[in-house]
């Protein structure tokens, strides 16, 4: 199984740009993001900036979220809000591009928190960043979040988000199976491997309760994982826990 740090969410210590070669330091080869500029539309120089960051640690992008809004006051992605659209799609072409410069292989594009969020918006929003995806071989994702922390945000199971990317009817459309939100929410993850693993664009991991690292909590990391590798999952697996005190990165021997 392959991993990948979370640089959103991991290593926030250090600046944005120091993250990629901390990642290497404690032996990863690949890193994930969510939407790492201020706005849709990064200049130039930030991306070049990051892109060298990431390529001078020898380290792969293997997953980068679409601008999903201001996430630390609490928005949840533009995908299906009428008054996000727009911001949504003008990210669009800057993400494609540093995913195609970068090798990335999944973009992840959250739905936005309700009320007032559109389906039809949704689904047009989708299939224009797929076909742009498609360009550099790249995969959108969508992803379930869990209510009891995300309470407006529509998309709460797996069964939501495998409707909404049928409806959607893009190959390179698949779902982002967070497990720790599918777990909070009482889904059986062991056996949503088992049925559908290869609808599985990307996995993110975590343990519950508590969104500590893999084994910090009550989740059966080594049966997941396990089934995961036996279900012929071969994409990176994203680390997207929250970390407290040392030993970040020692979790697969808890």
């Amino acid at each position: 199984m392959r991993f990948a740090v979370n640089l959103s969410i991991l290593l926030t210590e250090l600046p944005l740009l120091e993250r990629p070669a901390a990642a290497a330091e404690h032996g990863f080869d690949a890193v994930e993001l969510w939407w790492p500029f201020d706005g849709p539309e990064p200049t130039a120089a930030q991306t070049a900036d990051l892109r060298r960051a990431i390529e001078a640690a020898g380290v792969r992008l293997t997953g980068l979220n679409f601008d999903a809004g201001d996430m630390a006051a609490g928005e949840r992605g533009l995908l299906a809000r009428p008054g996000g659209a727009e911001r949504f799609l003008a990210a669009v072409g800057p993400a494609v591009r540093l995913a195609g410069e970068l090798g990335c292989p999944v973009l992840n594009a959250l739905y936005g928190n309700g009320p007032g969020t559109d389906r039809e918006l949704a689904v047009a929003n989708l299939r224009r960043a797929a076909d742009a995806a498609a360009g550099v071989g790249a995969t959108v994702v969508v992803e379930a979040l869990n209510a009891h922390e995300n309470p407006h945000y529509p998309i709460t199971s797996s069964e939501a988000a495998f409707a909404l990317i049928e409806e959607v009817d893009r190959e390179n459309v698949a779902f982002l199976a967070d497990l720790y939100h599918l777990h909070r929410m009482g889904e059986d993850v062991l056996g949503l491997i088992d049925r559908h693993a290869a609808r599985f664009g990307h996995v993110q991991i975590a343990d519950d309760p508590g969104r500590g690292r893999p084994g910090s909590g009550g989740m059966p990391y080594p049966e997941i994982l396990a089934r995961l590798a036996a279900a012929g999952y071969e994409g990176h697996v994203g680390l997207e826990y929250r970390h407290e005190g040392p030993g970040a990165f020692d979790w697969r021997h808890a």
